[in-house]
């Protein structure tokens, strides 16, 4: 039975079997006994971590420490509200820190941490389609989906479904303003290969 630790574009963690090509995490999520509580976050600093580094290997949800989450990619931390994390990714969160002007990871966080939430709820953004970047994430016809140049793609928790075009309209944004300001100026997430345009027939 698969446990409660795979994170949706809407930033809601659910069970499901799929693989994903990031981990990270919020916090401790667990109790004593390394069973998921209902808690959404612990910490402010979401961060977006490698799945594997320098060999190290651990149990996952260990109580008493940071509780292991899952991504399809990038994009969909993004879009939950995640950063990378400034160790073990060091590169990218050097790129991802320069495209927000130096600023510090706590004042990342804390502008992240207003822009992610509303109470308890996903905060969405109004936006119009045509003038988001490649790598946000909207909430279009009731279902998360990912912009990648003229199309959108539909977002399963083991990849993306058949694209659709991408008109332009009204809509709303999950990934946080911030983040969206980041994918402008530049900095390009990494996807899930199922993004990848199919090859010609």
């Amino acid at each position: 039975m698969p446990l409660r630790n795979r994170v949706l574009p809407t930033g809601q963690i659910v069970a499901d079997p799929a693989r994903g090509t990031f981990t990270g995490n919020r916090g401790i999520l667990v109790d004593r006994n390394g069973h998921m509580t209902n808690r959404q976050w612990a910490l402010k600093a979401w961060i977006t971590c490698v799945l594997e580094f320098r060999g190290r290997r651990r149990p996952i949800a260990q109580p008493r420490t940071w509780t292991e989450l899952f991504f399809l990619d990038e994009a969909v931390a993004f879009s939950a509200g995640h950063r990378p994390c400034a160790y073990c990714r060091r590169g990218d969160y050097n790129r991802f820190k320069a495209h927000w002007g130096g600023l510090k990871s706590v004042e990342m966080d804390r502008i992240l941490h207003a822009e992610r939430l509303l109470g308890r709820e996903k905060r969405l953004h109004p936006a119009r389609l045509q003038d988001l970047p490649d790598g946000a994430f909207v909430m279009h016809r009731d279902q998360p989906m990912l912009i990648k140049g003229d199309v959108l793609l539909p977002y399963a928790p083991n990849g993306y479904l058949p694209p659709l075009p991408r008109a332009d309209g009204p809509t709303q944004a999950l990934t946080p303003p911030s983040l969206i300001e980041i994918l402008r100026a530049g900095y390009r997430p990494q996807l899930h290969l199922t993004a990848a345009p199919a090859p010609p027939g």
